[in-house]
């Protein structure tokens, strides 16, 4: 109740917060709209009162007008589906436009709901949303460290937020937890020993796309960037398919993968877990500068990777290849350069940089060492910060214009006498 009152208090003063947070389920979004929240709002329904935990009404102007009914858990509670369901069946009898849930859940990928058994029909105008309090926290520093609030009484206000849900009794959590399933699953793909048709597999597959997303918040939350998770195109229109897909991954012992795009950086961050090698690992490919040599190439690529570990692997690739050229560790290349010259001379395409380290094998934090979360969490931090932040593609020159005295200029013959030039030219201009 207390982190229902605190968010909603907030969304009616701080219209800002409430453009980015409910702008992509369809409210409103003129900044001159008026937000009114409410508190425990009741219902009668035929099995008696139900009780939603809030209610949202955004007005613009007086006939536009967007409402939701709002269910919060907090700590380790869990959405109920059939709860949710009645509130659905309410929002649509009334004439509501959504019911938004919250919890520490995040969604396993955007538009999907972390609780099974959630029904919407097909045709329905009325829709669910999920916000993890993770995203929420999120976007209110993007909004009050990023974009700042221009009102300083409402910025006050958002930092007063951002501070609670940052304090641990407030039961607004960041993503920490594999769940339950996951040591016998992480100890089950070592030893070849994993049955994919178990309901525990399905389980660490949407745990891993929620610790994608939840990565993608939290650069998000760090650079004030909208960093988001890539799914591949057969998956992102079939969450079926994708579960389906990192199932049959996890049952083979292949290593889970993910993507996050950071706008205006040199390229997607590529990140890998292999649970039965128990190492995780991330990477950047970019193209290498066409407009200079090899060495040139190598001597741009270096003067980037000053404050990257040593422990970085370089890889080289030249046009039209299928494997690295080469693959030397940063350590060795700020010895020697040249080591990383394709041995043919062939001209280099595309770089490849790539991070290892050893899996946490945890199923959360605690003194033992390094969970599996805390550290894919890591090594994403340290890999942005220390190498994929610091990279600038090469912009090429702009052309540049030719000036009079480079223009090339021929002697001027002399003309046969009798020649009609002048006259042919004026006799075809007449004619046209």
């Amino acid at each position: 109740m207390r982190a229902t009152s605190a968010l909603l208090a907030v969304l009616h003063i701080v219209r800002p917060f409430s453009k980015v947070l409910l702008d992509p389920y369809g409210a409103p979004k003129a900044a001159s709209s008026k937000v009114d929240t409410y508190i425990e709002t009741s219902f009668k329904t035929p099995n008696g009162v139900a009780r939603p935990d809030g209610m949202i009404i955004v007005e613009q102007g007086k006939k536009n007008q967007w409402t939701a009914l709002v269910e919060v858990k907090t700590g380790e509670a869990k959405l109920d589906a059939e709860q949710v369901n009645g509130y659905y069946e309410i929002a649509r009898e009334r004439g509501y436009d959504a019911v938004i849930t919250i919890s520490n859940e995040l969604q396993p990928a955007p538009g999907v709901h972390p609780t099974p058994g959630i029904k919407v029909r097909a045709n329905s105008k009325v829709a669910i949303h999920h916000m993890s309090w993770f995203m929420i926290r999120s976007l209110a520093v993007i909004e009050h460290d990023h974009r700042k609030v221009s009102d300083p009484e409402q910025a006050y206000i958002l930092k007063e937020l951002i501070r609670y849900l940052e304090n641990p009794q407030s039961g607004a959590f960041e993503f920490t937890d594999m769940g339950e399933d996951w040591t016998a699953i992480r100890d089950g793909v070592r030893d070849g020993a994993v049955d994919k048709k178990s309901p525990a597999v399905a389980n660490i597959a949407q745990k891993w796309d929620q610790l994608n997303r939840f990565l993608a918040l939290k650069l998000s939350s760090d650079t004030g960037a909208n960093v988001q998770q890539l799914l591949p195109k057969p998956h992102k229109d079939n969450p079926t398919k994708r579960s389906q897909d990192l199932v049959d991954l996890i049952a083979s012992g292949q290593p889970l993968t993910g993507v996050l795009r950071i706008p205006d950086t040199i390229g997607d961050m590529e990140l890998s877990a292999d649970l039965r090698a128990r190492r995780i690992s991330t990477a950047v490919s970019f193209d290498a500068p066409a407009d200079r040599g090899n060495k040139a190439k190598l001597t741009w690529l270096m003067k980037q990777l000053e404050s990257s570990h040593d422990s970085l692997i370089i890889e080289v690739w030249q046009k039209g290849s299928r494997v690295a050229t080469t693959t030397v560790p940063l350590s060795k290349s700020r010895e020697d350069t040249s080591i990383l010259l394709p041995p043919d001379g062939k001209d280099i395409s595309r770089f490849r940089l790539v991070l290892n380290r050893d899996m946490g094998v945890g199923r959360k934090a605690s003194g033992k060492g390094a969970s599996f979360v805390e550290s894919v969490t890591s090594i994403v931090i340290d890999f942005y910060d220390q190498t994929v932040s610091k990279l600038k593609a090469v912009v090429p020159a702009p052309p540049k214009a030719m000036k009079p005295s480079d223009t090339p200029t021929a002697e001027p013959k002399e003309l046969e006498a009798g020649w009609p030039e002048v006259a042919i030219a004026e006799s075809s201009l007449d004619e046209a």
